[in-house]
Protein backbone atom coordinates (compact mmCIF):
# COMPACT_ATOMS: atom_id res chain seq x y z
CA UNK A 1 0.00 0.00 0.00
CA UNK A 2 2.01 3.06 -1.24
CA UNK A 3 1.07 6.50 1.18
CA UNK A 4 0.16 9.75 -1.01
CA UNK A 5 2.98 11.52 -2.48
CA UNK A 6 1.65 14.87 -0.58
CA UNK A 7 1.60 13.42 2.47
CA UNK A 8 4.75 13.77 4.71
CA UNK A 9 5.86 11.84 8.06
CA UNK A 10 8.26 14.80 9.47
CA UNK A 11 6.43 17.69 10.91
CA UNK A 12 6.95 19.34 14.19
CA UNK A 13 4.74 20.53 17.27
CA UNK A 14 5.19 23.80 19.13
CA UNK A 15 3.63 24.29 22.44
CA UNK A 16 2.37 27.96 22.73
CA UNK A 17 0.19 27.50 25.68
CA UNK A 18 -0.16 25.38 28.89
CA UNK A 19 -3.35 25.86 30.97
CA UNK A 20 -4.88 23.94 34.05
CA UNK A 21 -9.21 24.28 33.41
CA UNK A 22 -10.97 23.71 36.70
CA UNK A 23 -14.75 23.45 37.10
CA UNK A 24 -16.91 26.08 36.62
CA UNK A 25 -18.70 25.56 40.07
CA UNK A 26 -17.79 25.18 43.33
CA UNK A 27 -17.79 21.39 44.62
CA UNK A 28 -16.43 19.73 47.91
CA UNK A 29 -13.51 17.06 47.86
CA UNK A 30 -14.81 13.42 48.03
CA UNK A 31 -13.72 9.88 47.00
CA UNK A 32 -14.98 7.49 43.90
CA UNK A 33 -14.07 3.96 43.99
CA UNK A 34 -13.37 2.34 40.87
CA UNK A 35 -15.86 -0.61 40.31
CA UNK A 36 -14.62 -4.02 40.43
CA UNK A 37 -14.77 -4.54 36.79
CA UNK A 38 -12.96 -0.74 36.55
CA UNK A 39 -10.18 -2.97 38.94
CA UNK A 40 -9.83 -5.37 35.65
CA UNK A 41 -8.34 -2.48 33.29
CA UNK A 42 -4.33 -2.17 34.08
CA UNK A 43 -2.75 1.58 34.18
CA UNK A 44 -3.25 2.35 29.99
CA UNK A 45 -4.36 5.19 28.59
CA UNK A 46 -6.09 5.86 25.33
CA UNK A 47 -6.35 8.59 23.27
CA UNK A 48 -8.32 10.23 20.69
CA UNK A 49 -8.33 12.55 17.66
CA UNK A 50 -10.63 15.23 15.72
CA UNK A 51 -9.49 16.81 12.79
CA UNK A 52 -11.44 19.64 11.42
CA UNK A 53 -11.26 21.95 8.30
CA UNK A 54 -10.58 25.82 9.00
CA UNK A 55 -13.55 27.38 11.33
CA UNK A 56 -15.13 30.37 10.03
CA UNK A 57 -17.93 32.51 11.26
CA UNK A 58 -17.19 32.32 14.89
CA UNK A 59 -17.03 34.77 17.34
CA UNK A 60 -14.51 33.71 19.57
CA UNK A 61 -11.17 31.79 19.54
CA UNK A 62 -11.09 28.00 19.10
CA UNK A 63 -9.35 27.43 22.27
CA UNK A 64 -11.55 29.78 24.07
CA UNK A 65 -14.76 28.09 22.96
CA UNK A 66 -13.29 24.81 23.78
CA UNK A 67 -11.99 25.92 27.11
CA UNK A 68 -15.13 27.47 28.02
CA UNK A 69 -17.24 24.31 27.41
CA UNK A 70 -14.54 21.96 29.03
CA UNK A 71 -15.41 24.00 32.71
CA UNK A 72 -18.86 23.73 32.52
CA UNK A 73 -18.93 19.77 31.22
CA UNK A 74 -16.72 19.23 34.24
CA UNK A 75 -19.31 19.94 36.63
CA UNK A 76 -21.57 16.80 35.81
CA UNK A 77 -18.00 14.55 34.46
CA UNK A 78 -16.68 15.58 37.72
CA UNK A 79 -14.40 12.41 37.43
CA UNK A 80 -12.39 13.90 34.86
CA UNK A 81 -11.59 16.88 36.55
CA UNK A 82 -9.78 14.67 39.87
CA UNK A 83 -6.85 11.92 39.74
CA UNK A 84 -6.28 8.53 40.33
CA UNK A 85 -4.72 7.72 44.10
CA UNK A 86 -3.63 4.59 46.26
CA UNK A 87 -5.69 4.05 48.79
CA UNK A 88 -4.96 2.29 51.97
CA UNK A 89 -5.66 -1.56 50.70
CA UNK A 90 -2.92 -0.20 47.77
CA UNK A 91 -6.19 0.05 45.21
CA UNK A 92 -6.06 2.96 43.00
CA UNK A 93 -9.47 5.12 43.47
CA UNK A 94 -10.58 8.68 42.16
CA UNK A 95 -9.79 11.46 44.33
CA UNK A 96 -12.22 14.13 43.00
CA UNK A 97 -10.79 17.29 44.08
CA UNK A 98 -11.68 19.30 40.92
CA UNK A 99 -7.78 19.55 40.14
CA UNK A 100 -8.95 20.34 36.45
CA UNK A 101 -7.90 19.00 33.26
CA UNK A 102 -4.56 19.87 31.41
CA UNK A 103 -5.47 22.01 28.12
CA UNK A 104 -2.59 22.54 25.70
CA UNK A 105 -2.65 24.94 22.75
CA UNK A 106 -0.24 24.15 20.17
CA UNK A 107 0.22 24.98 16.64
CA UNK A 108 2.00 22.46 13.81
CA UNK A 109 4.12 23.03 10.30
CA UNK A 110 1.69 20.81 8.94
CA UNK A 111 -1.41 21.26 6.44
CA UNK A 112 -4.10 18.96 6.75
CA UNK A 113 -3.59 17.22 3.81
CA UNK A 114 -0.49 16.52 4.42
CA UNK A 115 -1.00 14.13 7.98
CA UNK A 116 -0.27 10.98 7.13
CA UNK A 117 -3.13 9.27 9.26
CA UNK A 118 -2.17 6.33 7.56
CA UNK A 119 0.09 5.84 9.96
CA UNK A 120 -1.27 7.13 13.29
CA UNK A 121 2.08 6.75 14.90
CA UNK A 122 3.90 9.47 12.79
CA UNK A 123 0.53 11.69 12.46
CA UNK A 124 -2.04 11.16 15.55
CA UNK A 125 0.57 10.46 18.00
CA UNK A 126 1.96 14.21 17.77
CA UNK A 127 -1.56 15.76 17.85
CA UNK A 128 -2.64 14.08 21.32
CA UNK A 129 -1.60 14.93 24.77
CA UNK A 130 0.82 12.88 26.90
CA UNK A 131 -1.35 12.22 30.35
CA UNK A 132 1.21 13.49 32.93
CA UNK A 133 -1.09 14.36 35.44
CA UNK A 134 -5.32 13.70 36.33
CA UNK A 135 -7.51 12.02 34.82
CA UNK A 136 -7.57 13.53 31.12
CA UNK A 137 -5.56 15.67 28.76
CA UNK A 138 -6.77 17.87 26.29
CA UNK A 139 -4.70 19.09 23.22
CA UNK A 140 -5.77 21.61 20.67
CA UNK A 141 -3.40 22.07 17.67
CA UNK A 142 -3.93 24.42 14.66
CA UNK A 143 -2.40 23.52 11.68
CA UNK A 144 -0.42 25.46 9.08
CA UNK A 145 -3.51 25.67 6.95
CA UNK A 146 -6.00 27.24 9.86
CA UNK A 147 -7.87 23.32 10.06
CA UNK A 148 -8.07 22.44 13.71
CA UNK A 149 -6.71 18.77 15.67
CA UNK A 150 -8.74 18.15 18.98
CA UNK A 151 -6.95 15.53 20.94
CA UNK A 152 -8.03 13.88 24.06
CA UNK A 153 -5.85 10.99 26.15
CA UNK A 154 -7.76 9.18 29.17
CA UNK A 155 -7.12 6.98 31.90
CA UNK A 156 -8.82 3.47 30.63
CA UNK A 157 -9.20 2.85 34.21
CA UNK A 158 -12.18 5.55 35.00
CA UNK A 159 -13.82 4.99 31.49
CA UNK A 160 -14.24 3.56 28.48
CA UNK A 161 -15.04 3.97 25.17
CA UNK A 162 -18.97 4.32 25.85
CA UNK A 163 -18.04 6.66 28.68
CA UNK A 164 -15.94 8.96 26.68
CA UNK A 165 -18.29 9.20 23.75
CA UNK A 166 -20.54 10.50 26.21
CA UNK A 167 -18.16 13.21 27.74
CA UNK A 168 -17.52 13.41 23.98
CA UNK A 169 -21.07 14.72 22.85
CA UNK A 170 -21.53 16.83 25.77
CA UNK A 171 -18.67 19.02 25.70
CA UNK A 172 -19.53 19.55 22.21
CA UNK A 173 -23.47 19.81 23.11
CA UNK A 174 -21.78 22.97 25.70
CA UNK A 175 -19.98 24.53 22.86
CA UNK A 176 -22.32 25.08 20.73
CA UNK A 177 -25.12 26.13 23.49
CA UNK A 178 -26.31 26.83 26.93
CA UNK A 179 -29.27 24.33 26.73
CA UNK A 180 -28.73 20.87 28.60
CA UNK A 181 -26.44 18.31 27.37
CA UNK A 182 -28.47 15.31 26.63
CA UNK A 183 -26.70 12.83 28.82
CA UNK A 184 -25.94 13.45 32.42
CA UNK A 185 -23.29 10.84 33.48
CA UNK A 186 -24.11 8.59 36.28
CA UNK A 187 -21.68 7.20 38.87
CA UNK A 188 -23.67 4.82 41.07
CA UNK A 189 -21.04 2.16 42.10
CA UNK A 190 -23.53 0.06 43.85
CA UNK A 191 -24.78 -1.01 40.77
CA UNK A 192 -22.12 -2.94 40.17
CA UNK A 193 -21.52 -4.16 43.49
CA UNK A 194 -20.69 -8.09 44.59
CA UNK A 195 -23.14 -10.50 45.64
CA UNK A 196 -23.30 -11.18 49.51
CA UNK A 197 -22.38 -13.94 49.53
CA UNK A 198 -20.00 -14.31 46.66
CA UNK A 199 -21.34 -16.58 44.13
CA UNK A 200 -18.48 -17.18 41.33
CA UNK A 201 -20.14 -19.92 39.26
CA UNK A 202 -18.56 -19.34 35.84
CA UNK A 203 -14.98 -20.99 36.65
CA UNK A 204 -14.12 -20.14 33.00
CA UNK A 205 -13.38 -16.99 33.83
CA UNK A 206 -10.18 -18.27 35.78
CA UNK A 207 -9.27 -19.22 31.71
CA UNK A 208 -10.56 -15.51 30.82
CA UNK A 209 -8.94 -13.49 33.54
CA UNK A 210 -5.68 -14.06 35.92
CA UNK A 211 -3.94 -12.48 38.72
CA UNK A 212 -1.00 -10.13 38.27
CA UNK A 213 1.02 -12.07 40.37
CA UNK A 214 0.54 -14.96 38.53
CA UNK A 215 1.78 -13.03 35.44
CA UNK A 216 5.05 -14.74 33.54
CA UNK A 217 7.97 -12.48 33.04
CA UNK A 218 7.46 -10.33 29.86
CA UNK A 219 9.60 -11.67 26.94
CA UNK A 220 11.62 -9.52 24.85
CA UNK A 221 11.97 -9.61 20.81
CA UNK A 222 14.86 -8.58 18.18
CA UNK A 223 13.12 -9.41 15.40
CA UNK A 224 11.65 -6.58 13.93
CA UNK A 225 8.24 -7.53 12.30
CA UNK A 226 7.25 -8.82 15.59
CA UNK A 227 7.18 -5.06 16.97
CA UNK A 228 3.57 -3.52 17.43
CA UNK A 229 2.97 -0.64 14.63
CA UNK A 230 -0.73 1.45 14.52
CA UNK A 231 -2.21 1.73 10.71
CA UNK A 232 -5.86 3.41 9.76
CA UNK A 233 -7.74 1.45 7.13
CA UNK A 234 -11.25 1.28 5.70
CA UNK A 235 -13.55 -1.21 4.29
CA UNK A 236 -15.98 -0.41 1.91
CA UNK A 237 -19.94 -1.25 2.53
CA UNK A 238 -20.68 -4.06 0.13
CA UNK A 239 -16.68 -5.78 0.95
CA UNK A 240 -18.74 -5.68 4.86
CA UNK A 241 -21.86 -7.17 2.99
CA UNK A 242 -19.74 -10.05 0.70
CA UNK A 243 -17.65 -10.60 4.14
CA UNK A 244 -21.23 -11.21 5.79
CA UNK A 245 -22.11 -13.51 3.26
CA UNK A 246 -19.47 -15.47 3.08
CA UNK A 247 -19.57 -16.13 7.20
CA UNK A 248 -23.13 -16.87 7.50
CA UNK A 249 -24.13 -20.60 7.06
CA UNK A 250 -27.19 -21.17 8.21
CA UNK A 251 -27.41 -18.60 10.74
CA UNK A 252 -26.62 -14.93 9.63
CA UNK A 253 -23.38 -13.19 11.45
CA UNK A 254 -23.06 -10.19 12.24
CA UNK A 255 -20.70 -7.61 10.85
CA UNK A 256 -18.38 -7.78 13.81
CA UNK A 257 -18.38 -11.57 14.06
CA UNK A 258 -17.98 -11.50 10.01
CA UNK A 259 -14.97 -9.31 10.19
CA UNK A 260 -13.33 -10.62 13.16
CA UNK A 261 -13.17 -13.76 11.62
CA UNK A 262 -11.86 -12.92 8.57
CA UNK A 263 -9.08 -11.03 10.16
CA UNK A 264 -8.96 -14.17 12.27
CA UNK A 265 -7.63 -16.22 8.92
CA UNK A 266 -5.52 -13.55 7.88
CA UNK A 267 -3.43 -13.19 11.64
CA UNK A 268 -3.29 -17.28 11.02
CA UNK A 269 -1.82 -16.97 7.50
CA UNK A 270 0.72 -14.68 8.44
CA UNK A 271 1.90 -17.16 11.51
CA UNK A 272 1.86 -19.97 9.07
CA UNK A 273 4.23 -18.02 6.81
CA UNK A 274 6.24 -16.41 8.92
CA UNK A 275 9.63 -17.81 8.47
CA UNK A 276 11.31 -16.48 11.85
CA UNK A 277 10.95 -18.39 15.21
CA UNK A 278 8.93 -21.75 16.16
CA UNK A 279 6.01 -22.34 14.09
CA UNK A 280 2.83 -21.33 16.49
CA UNK A 281 0.18 -23.88 16.36
CA UNK A 282 -2.89 -21.19 17.62
CA UNK A 283 -3.74 -18.41 17.48
CA UNK A 284 -6.22 -15.99 19.49
CA UNK A 285 -9.21 -13.86 18.91
CA UNK A 286 -10.62 -11.80 21.86
CA UNK A 287 -13.49 -9.54 21.56
CA UNK A 288 -14.32 -6.75 23.78
CA UNK A 289 -18.35 -7.19 24.76
CA UNK A 290 -20.63 -4.05 26.39
CA UNK A 291 -22.28 -5.42 29.87
CA UNK A 292 -24.38 -2.34 29.61
CA UNK A 293 -27.43 -3.53 28.11
CA UNK A 294 -27.21 -7.07 30.56
CA UNK A 295 -25.87 -5.83 33.58
CA UNK A 296 -27.15 -2.51 34.28
CA UNK A 297 -30.35 -2.25 31.68
CA UNK A 298 -32.23 0.73 33.43
CA UNK A 299 -28.74 3.30 33.47
CA UNK A 300 -26.82 1.89 30.62
CA UNK A 301 -27.18 5.55 28.72
CA UNK A 302 -25.35 7.26 31.75
CA UNK A 303 -23.71 5.03 33.66
CA UNK A 304 -19.95 6.40 33.49
CA UNK A 305 -17.31 3.34 33.98
CA UNK A 306 -15.89 0.36 32.59
CA UNK A 307 -18.51 -2.40 31.66
CA UNK A 308 -16.26 -4.53 30.09
CA UNK A 309 -15.35 -8.26 29.48
CA UNK A 310 -12.85 -10.13 26.85
CA UNK A 311 -13.95 -13.57 26.16
CA UNK A 312 -11.58 -14.92 23.98
CA UNK A 313 -11.41 -18.30 21.58
CA UNK A 314 -8.29 -20.46 20.86
CA UNK A 315 -7.93 -22.46 17.42
CA UNK A 316 -5.82 -24.69 15.33
CA UNK A 317 -4.10 -21.92 12.93
CA UNK A 318 -4.62 -25.17 10.20
CA UNK A 319 -8.07 -25.03 10.64
CA UNK A 320 -8.64 -21.48 10.70
CA UNK A 321 -6.49 -21.29 7.33
CA UNK A 322 -8.20 -24.54 5.75
CA UNK A 323 -11.70 -24.24 6.57
CA UNK A 324 -14.41 -21.99 5.33
CA UNK A 325 -14.84 -18.72 6.88
CA UNK A 326 -18.49 -19.49 8.16
CA UNK A 327 -16.81 -21.94 9.91
CA UNK A 328 -14.50 -19.59 11.44
CA UNK A 329 -17.36 -16.93 11.93
CA UNK A 330 -19.48 -19.87 13.96
CA UNK A 331 -16.13 -20.06 16.45
CA UNK A 332 -15.89 -16.33 17.41
CA UNK A 333 -19.71 -16.72 17.61
CA UNK A 334 -19.60 -19.41 20.16
CA UNK A 335 -17.14 -17.80 22.45
CA UNK A 336 -18.92 -14.65 22.52
CA UNK A 337 -22.58 -16.23 22.83
CA UNK A 338 -21.24 -17.53 26.10
CA UNK A 339 -20.50 -14.12 27.60
CA UNK A 340 -22.53 -11.43 26.77
CA UNK A 341 -25.12 -12.91 29.07
CA UNK A 342 -26.12 -11.06 32.86
CA UNK A 343 -24.48 -14.33 34.98
CA UNK A 344 -21.31 -13.21 33.23
CA UNK A 345 -20.99 -10.10 34.31
CA UNK A 346 -22.13 -10.80 37.93
CA UNK A 347 -20.11 -13.97 38.53
CA UNK A 348 -16.96 -11.31 37.08
CA UNK A 349 -17.61 -9.04 39.34
CA UNK A 350 -17.52 -11.00 42.00
CA UNK A 351 -14.45 -13.16 40.60
CA UNK A 352 -12.67 -9.95 41.22
CA UNK A 353 -13.74 -9.02 44.84
CA UNK A 354 -12.41 -12.92 45.77
CA UNK A 355 -8.72 -11.54 44.47
CA UNK A 356 -8.73 -8.30 45.53
CA UNK A 357 -6.83 -6.14 46.77
CA UNK A 358 -4.51 -8.05 44.29
CA UNK A 359 -5.13 -6.59 40.83
CA UNK A 360 -5.93 -9.15 37.62
CA UNK A 361 -6.08 -8.50 34.32
CA UNK A 362 -6.91 -10.41 30.88
CA UNK A 363 -5.29 -13.17 29.90
CA UNK A 364 -5.19 -12.58 26.17
CA UNK A 365 -3.58 -8.92 26.89
CA UNK A 366 -1.13 -10.47 29.23
CA UNK A 367 -0.02 -13.81 28.15
CA UNK A 368 -1.69 -13.58 24.29
CA UNK A 369 1.25 -14.49 22.76
CA UNK A 370 2.50 -17.49 24.79
CA UNK A 371 1.36 -20.17 21.82
CA UNK A 372 0.86 -17.64 18.93
CA UNK A 373 -0.43 -14.51 17.71
CA UNK A 374 -3.07 -12.98 19.95
CA UNK A 375 -5.29 -10.12 19.04
CA UNK A 376 -8.60 -7.85 20.43
CA UNK A 377 -11.01 -6.99 18.62
CA UNK A 378 -13.12 -3.89 20.52
CA UNK A 379 -15.87 -2.16 18.67
CA UNK A 380 -15.81 1.03 17.58
CA UNK A 381 -18.70 1.64 16.23
CA UNK A 382 -21.00 3.73 17.66
CA UNK A 383 -18.12 6.56 17.73
CA UNK A 384 -20.27 9.47 17.66
CA UNK A 385 -18.00 10.90 15.28
CA UNK A 386 -20.29 13.29 13.66
CA UNK A 387 -21.89 14.70 17.16
CA UNK A 388 -18.06 15.87 18.16
CA UNK A 389 -19.07 19.20 16.64
CA UNK A 390 -18.28 21.96 18.18
CA UNK A 391 -19.61 25.21 16.36
CA UNK A 392 -17.67 25.01 13.18
CA UNK A 393 -18.81 21.96 12.04
CA UNK A 394 -18.73 18.04 12.25
CA UNK A 395 -15.19 16.55 11.88
CA UNK A 396 -13.62 15.24 8.56
CA UNK A 397 -11.54 13.20 10.34
CA UNK A 398 -11.70 10.86 13.98
CA UNK A 399 -10.16 7.91 15.81
CA UNK A 400 -9.17 6.39 18.57
CA UNK A 401 -5.37 5.64 19.37
CA UNK A 402 -4.56 2.89 21.44
CA UNK A 403 -1.09 1.30 21.31
CA UNK A 404 -1.51 -0.12 24.74
CA UNK A 405 1.97 -2.24 24.78
CA UNK A 406 2.33 -5.93 25.31
CA UNK A 407 2.40 -8.28 22.62
CA UNK A 408 -1.18 -9.08 22.22
CA UNK A 409 -2.71 -6.73 18.86
CA UNK A 410 -5.28 -4.37 19.21
CA UNK A 411 -8.18 -3.73 16.43
CA UNK A 412 -11.26 -1.50 16.74
CA UNK A 413 -13.37 -0.34 13.93
CA UNK A 414 -14.96 2.70 13.55
CA UNK A 415 -17.77 4.59 11.58
CA UNK A 416 -16.37 6.40 8.10
CA UNK A 417 -16.84 10.06 8.91
CA UNK A 418 -17.36 10.74 5.19
CA UNK A 419 -19.13 7.17 3.79
CA UNK A 420 -22.23 5.64 5.58
CA UNK A 421 -21.32 1.68 5.77
CA UNK A 422 -18.01 2.19 5.32
CA UNK A 423 -15.80 1.20 8.16
CA UNK A 424 -12.63 3.02 9.63
CA UNK A 425 -10.56 0.18 10.75
CA UNK A 426 -7.38 1.12 13.75
CA UNK A 427 -5.13 -1.54 13.35
CA UNK A 428 -2.26 -1.86 16.10
CA UNK A 429 -0.88 -5.77 15.11
CA UNK A 430 3.28 -6.45 14.59
CA UNK A 431 5.04 -5.17 11.71
CA UNK A 432 4.92 -8.25 9.92
CA UNK A 433 1.40 -8.90 10.14
CA UNK A 434 0.26 -5.58 9.02
CA UNK A 435 2.93 -6.23 6.19
CA UNK A 436 1.17 -9.30 5.20
CA UNK A 437 -2.53 -8.03 5.27
CA UNK A 438 -1.56 -5.01 3.18
CA UNK A 439 -0.34 -7.65 0.58
CA UNK A 440 -2.55 -10.21 1.07
CA UNK A 441 -5.59 -8.55 1.38
CA UNK A 442 -5.21 -4.75 -0.20
CA UNK A 443 -9.04 -4.77 -1.46
CA UNK A 444 -10.79 -5.62 1.05
CA UNK A 445 -8.56 -3.32 3.78
CA UNK A 446 -7.72 -0.29 2.40
CA UNK A 447 -5.17 2.56 3.68
CA UNK A 448 -6.90 6.06 4.88
CA UNK A 449 -5.79 9.06 2.66
CA UNK A 450 -6.93 12.43 2.08
CA UNK A 451 -8.78 11.32 -1.26
CA UNK A 452 -10.81 9.12 0.88
CA UNK A 453 -11.93 11.26 3.68
CA UNK A 454 -12.16 14.20 1.19
CA UNK A 455 -9.93 16.43 2.64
Amino acid sequence: MGEPAEQIRGFHVNTTREQLITVALPVHDHWLPLSNLDLLLPPVNVSVCFCYKKPHNITNSVAHTLKTALAKTLVPYYAFAGEIVLNTAGEPEILCNYRGVNFVEADADVDLRELNLYDPDESIAKLVPTLEHGVIAIQVTELKCGSIVVGCTFDHRVADAYSMNMFLVSWAEFSRSNVPISNVPSFPRSLLNPRRPLMVMDTSIDQMYIPVTSLPLPQETTNPDSILASRLCYIKADNLVKLQTLASGLKRRTKLESFSAFLWKLVAKHAATDPVGVPAKNAKLGIVVDGRRKLIEKERKTYFGNVLSIPFGAQKIDDLISKPLSWVAEEVHKFLDSFVTKAHFLNLVDWVETHRPTPAVSRIYSTGSDDGPAFVVSSGRDFPVSQVDFGWGSPVFGSYHFPWGGNTGYVMPMPSPVVDGDWMVYLHLTKGQLKFIEEDDSQVLKPIDNNYLQI
